[in-house]
Parts: structure tokens; C-alpha cells; sequence
């Protein structure tokens, strides 16, 4: 069976692994990213990465999911935030090429997350996806028919700018957002606390993490309700750290949700959960590079 090196890179933390054509992974690994106060050495972490593990596996090609909006064409970063300094420009897919002899893709993270989930997570069976990530900031992927949504400047799906009451989503509805609220209103240091506390705390009945973990649901789904009447997905599927507390927060999201949208808009869609969590980057990049390349 065929092999591939998949790569997830993000500001903090590279992961990597050696991956089957049928998502399973047989090594895995992570690393700091090498990221500077006024630069990167992301290249030079790829070729550490892709050097260790061609000298123990016999491979096809190596597939890339990265922060970033990328020329999914060039495997090129057309954008990047400040995450990541100096990471413009900076051309993946034709350094893999060239040093390597390798066939390379590269692919955005979120969307790669999204693709990971239609071959092998909550999407699998579903023909439109929408796929939307909580956390620092918020980030969104549209899918139909196993084909990502691209957009002319390539950044289709990027709702966390979208205004909602006045302000983009991002700033009112993110893990980061739900924490310095908290630590606000409790008159803490932010380094204090952590969006696992403030769940925590919020479901053993402290007050005020439970109304700032409400006022994220709320604005939330008043994303989420857009998303429904102008995409209208078979399923939108959530994911980030924050979403692992599913059984605290599905009946908080289904029941806002019914309560803003007519009954056959709110039947239409499903909401699912990420399954597949940190591993979602590296077997969406593999699913992105099998459909190019094979």
C-alpha cells in the first residue's frame, strides 16, 4: 500500500506523520515551529522533517496543510498573519519538488481540516459541507462534492471577518475572546485562566463563566444561522480545541439555533462535531494531495 508524508503546519507547532492511502497513520510527530520575531525557518523545518523520514519509509509524495491562504496551484503563501512573520511568498510545494524529487500539494489548514473530516471524520457521506474552526481566531471551509469552494482570491469560507452585531465574529464568539471576557469580569490575569477553566467552572455553576460561554453560543450561532440561509450545507461540522465540550455545548447551539431559524431551515442542516482532532490537518493534506495527484 502507498505512503506519504503529510505535514500540518501552524504557528506554534508543526505535526507530521508517514500516512497509507487510507488515512491511516502509521508514524506520527510534532515539533516547534521555527518562528522568529522577524522571520521563519519553515523551509528548513520541512527539509529536517522530510530528511528523517525518507531515510526509514519508501514514499509517493508528501502533502501539506498549512496556515496561511495558499495558491493551492503553486503550493505558494499568498497571505499570512502575524503568526507567522515573514511566511508571503514563501514557495512549499516547489522546494519539496526540487530538493526532494517528490510530487507535492499544499493546501490552506482549515480547508485541509475540512477535507480531512469528508474522507474520514463527520463529512464522510455528505456531497456540501460546511466546515467551521474555533479557536484563536475563527476559520471556515466550504466543500461540494469532495471539490473545496476556493474563491477568486482564494479565501472563500473565511467567515471569522464576517460582522456579527457590529463586530467581526472573531472578536465576540473565539476561545481567546471567551477567556479575556471571563478573566475581565473576574478581574484576573488572562495567564490565569483557560478556556478548559472556564468550562469547567462554567459547569459546575459559576455564573459568570456560564453567561460568557452563553454569549459565545449566541453569537455563534448567528453565524452559524447566515452560513444556513446563503450556503444551506447537508452539514456544518464545528472544530477547534473549544468543541471537544460537546455534550455541554450541541444542546446549547441546537436549541439557539432552532429559535432563529424557520423549522425547515433548521431541519435542512445538521451540526456535527469534528472527529478526527489534531490529526484532521495531516489526513485532510493527504486527501487533497490523492485527489490531485491520483
Amino acid at each position: 500500500m502507498r505512503k506519504y508524508i503529510c505535514i500540518d503546519i501552524g504557528g506554534t507547532n508543526i505535526k507530521y506523520g508517514v500516512l497509507n492511502e487510507e488515512g491511516n497513520v502509521l508514524f506520527d510527530g510534532s515539533r516547534k515551529t521555527s518562528v522568529y520575531e522577524d522571520g521563519n525557518d519553515i523551509l528548513g523545518d520541512i527539509d529536517n522533517i522530510i530528511c528523517n523520514l525518507i531515510n526509514k519509509y519508501q514514499v509517493e509524495g508528501v502533502g501539506v496543510s498549512t496556515a496561511g491562504v495558499v495558491d493551492d496551484e503553486s503550493g505558494t503563501i499568498i497571505h499570512a498573519g502575524k503568526t507567522i512573520p515573514g511566511y508571503i511568498g514563501t514557495d512549499i510545494k516547489g522546494f519539496i519538488e526540487e530538493k526532494f524529487l517528490l510530487k507535492c500539494e499544499v493546501e490552506n489548514d482549515v480547508n485541509s481540516a475540512a477535507l480531512g473530516e469528508a474522507f474520514l471524520g463527520s463529512g464522510k457521506g455528505y456531497k456540501s459541507i460546511f466546515c467551521m474552526t474555533i479557536g484563536t481566531g475563527i476559520g471556515g471551509a466550504i466543500i461540494l462534492n469532495n471539490d473545496i469552494v476556493r474563491g477568486a482570491s482564494k479565501s472563500a469560507g473565511e467567515v471569522g471577518y464576517i460582522n456579527v452585531n457590529g463586530k467581526p465574529i472573531q472578536e465576540i464568539a473565539s476561545t481567546k475572546i471567551l477567556v479575556e471576557n471571563v478573566a475581565k469580569r473576574k478581574n484576573i490575569k488572562v495567564s490565569d485562566i483557560n478556556g478548559r477553566i472556564v468550562f469547567e467552572e462554567g459547569k459546575r455553576g459559576d455564573s459568570i463563566c456560564y453567561e460568557e460561554i452563553d454569549k459565545l453560543v449566541d453569537n455563534l450561532t448567528e453565524l452559524i444561522s447566515s452560513v444556513i440561509y446563503f450556503l444551506n450545507p447537508e452539514v456544518i461540522i464545528l472544530g477547534g480545541g473549544i468543541m471537544e465540550q460537546r455534550e455541554f455545548l450541541e444542546p446549547k447551539i441546537n436549541s439557539s439555533l432552532k429559535a432563529k431559524l424557520p423549522k425547515a431551515f433548521f431541519e435542512s442542516t445538521k451540526i456535527e462535531f469534528a472527529k478526527l482532532g489534531n490529526r484532521a490537518g495531516m489526513i485532510g493534506a493527504l486527501y487533497n494531495f490523492i485527489n490531485k495527484r491520483d
